[in-house]
């Protein structure tokens, strides 16, 4: 019996190692194919956010536009249920250029960030959190770059997302 014992801890050990060795996995992988595409698309690219989204259907997007390696223009665009109905409305839109970036502020607008900075922020911040009182979420679902990455606190019902959700990644 006392033989089981190291074993079957190992074994918990090298399971919870694999577990975050996935996410550094993938994100590693995510990043050297980040590094690929800015090269193919001269570091110019737009992608679009989302920023909230609830059950009930409201939502926000943002589209970053990125040349260059530098953020040129962001346009937000918040929806909502129509009265009594559920279509969806445009409820507010904008869009701010190079020299006006940030004047907006809308907390509901994803930061003017660029994937680098997107990557750099879910490696420090959003993939950091504390798992034992939150769930920890890294995708790539935009041909193996960054798709969603962050946290929902443990128990929480809705629009409790603290991280990034990137619908399209699309070169200039």
């Amino acid at each position: 019996m006392r033989k089981i014992y190291p074993i079957l801890m190992l074994l918990i050990i090298s399971l919870s190692a694999c577990k975050k060795d996935q996410v550094s996995s993938d994100f590693d992988n995510s990043y050297k194919k980040l590094t690929a595409f800015k090269s193919e698309s001269n570091n110019s690219y737009s992608y679009i956010a989302y920023r909230f989204y609830t059950f009930m259907g409201d939502r926000t997007e943002t589209k970053i536009t990125v040349k260059n390696g530098k953020v040129t223009a962001r346009e937000f665009t918040a929806w909502t249920n129509g009265p009594n109905s559920t279509v969806l409305i445009i409820a507010q839109t904008w869009l701010e250029n190079e020299a006006s970036l940030n004047n907006h502020n809308q907390p509901r607008a994803a930061e003017v960030l660029t994937l680098d900075q997107v990557y750099a922020k879910a490696k420090s911040v959003w993939l950091k959190a504390d798992k034992k009182e939150n769930n920890v979420y890294f995708e790539v679902k935009n041909n193996g770059l960054i798709s969603s990455a962050g946290y929902i606190p443990k128990g929480c019902q809705d629009d409790c997302f603290t991280g990034i959700s990137i619908k399209e990644i699309i070169s200039l």
